[in-house]
């Protein structure tokens, strides 16, 4: 059996950790998990201890005798539900797993105002800014992505893509995001954000958080 260890940062700022997080627990496999404090003179020597792209998240594969190691959030979920395809983190049915891998992919690369504007602050809430007409139009972008998957592919489970899957690890952080800066949602947005809220996965991550923001880790 692989033994994994998974190189995350601060849960309550780490977006890109929190994705593969969520993918490493459905797989049901066990893991190490290493917290490396991020923003101290230190962070960056710590992380090239694992991997020279000089980022987390970062996934460490021992087995047979040898260590691979993968780091990018997507590429890490990728390599999840290719090595546990019984998680089923992508969708059984070709067209809609053609989808929900643009969904996640459209994450990973784009909405960089959302990014700026709303930075990741799991365990708070706060204010909601004064948002540019390029994170509006990003948020509305999100959101009438969300519509279409839930309405064509959500109703078997309450998921972008009916059961739990890699396109909800991607966008998960962006919950937190709208829940924290109290964004405003349309009925079915708001229902998956609660749903996404309760898994209990995403209750651990928000318990670790909080434990962080109140120590004061920035």
């Amino acid at each position: 059996m692989a033994a994994y260890t998974l190189i995350l940062g601060n849960k309550n700022l780490s977006s890109w950790s929190l994705r593969p997080y969520l993918a490493m627990r459905a797989t049901g496999a066990p893991f190490e998990e290493i917290a490396i404090r991020l923003h101290l003179p230190d962070s960056k020597g710590q992380i090239l201890k694992h991997s020279l792209a000089d980022k987390v998240p970062i996934l460490k594969i021992a087995e047979n005798g040898r260590i691979t190691t993968v780091w990018d959030s997507l590429a890490i979920c990728e390599t999840l539900a290719e090595r546990h395809p019984e998680a089923k983190l992508w969708p059984d049915d070709a067209e809609a797993r053609a989808l929900a891998r643009s969904y996640a992919a459209e994450m990973h690369s784009g909405f960089p105002d959302l990014r700026e504007q709303l930075s990741m602050d799991f365990a708070r809430k706060l204010p909601t800014p004064e948002l540019r007409e390029e994170t509006k139009t990003q948020i509305a972008r999100i959101l009438a992505a969300w519509s279409s998957a839930l309405e064509r592919h959500g109703k078997d489970g309450g998921f972008l893509f009916g059961r739990f899957s890699v396109a909800d690890c991607m966008y998960a952080p962006v919950v937190s995001r709208f829940l924290t800066y109290g964004i405003d949602l349309p009925p079915s947005a708001k229902t998956y954000c609660e749903w996404m809220m309760a898994l209990p996965v995403m209750q651990d991550w928000g318990r670790a958080a909080k434990v962080e923001a109140d120590a004061g880790w920035v």
